[in-house]
């Protein structure tokens, strides 16, 4: 009898976009990721900004099979006294979740914020606060949000 796969948790890299463009569609709930841009501007800009200190961007993987990834940003603070890390994304496929593969990620960003000496991490979120209170997360503050409109249309050149 073999024993279950050990998920592993990891740097992502360009390798994993497809897997985590499967876990990100699931995991929104209030924006409709787009292929295109995803692969075009969004992940590669995440790979960069991992890349770079500004963000951290792991994934959980069994084998070769990604079924979780995490993503936050890094921000330098006035009000802190140092850099923030905000989880924006954690995500774990749905019939594995419920298996520790989330808490993994998480205490991985935490290892992460220690040694890059951030402040402290946040995490905006409705639906999952009792699961980052079981990490030892607390409620801090309410994040409103104002979604920039798309920018008018440009107008036709003028005829001459």
């Amino acid at each position: 009898m073999g024993s279950a796969p050990e998920t592993r948790i990891r740097p992502a890299t360009a390798s994993d976009a497809d897997a985590v463009f499967r876990l990100l569609a699931d995991f929104a709930t209030t924006y409709r990721p787009d292929p295109d841009r995803f692969t075009t501007v969004t992940f590669p800009e995440v790979l960069r900004a991992a890349a770079e200190g500004r963000a951290e961007f792991l994934v959980a993987a069994r084998n070769t099979q990604v079924i979780g990834y995490a993503y936050a940003a890094r921000m330098p603070t006035l009000f802190a006294g140092g850099t923030v890390l905000e989880l924006l994304e954690l995500a774990v496929d749905t019939p594995l979740r419920g298996r520790g593969t989330g808490s993994r990620l998480v205490r991985a960003m935490q290892d992460r914020a220690r040694h890059a000496q951030d402040v402290e991490i946040t995490v905006p979120t409705r639906r999952a606060a009792d699961f980052y209170r079981r990490l030892d997360f607390t409620e801090t503050a309410t994040y409103l949000r104002w979604p920039s409109p798309p920018p008018p249309p440009e107008s036709p050149a003028p005829a001459r």
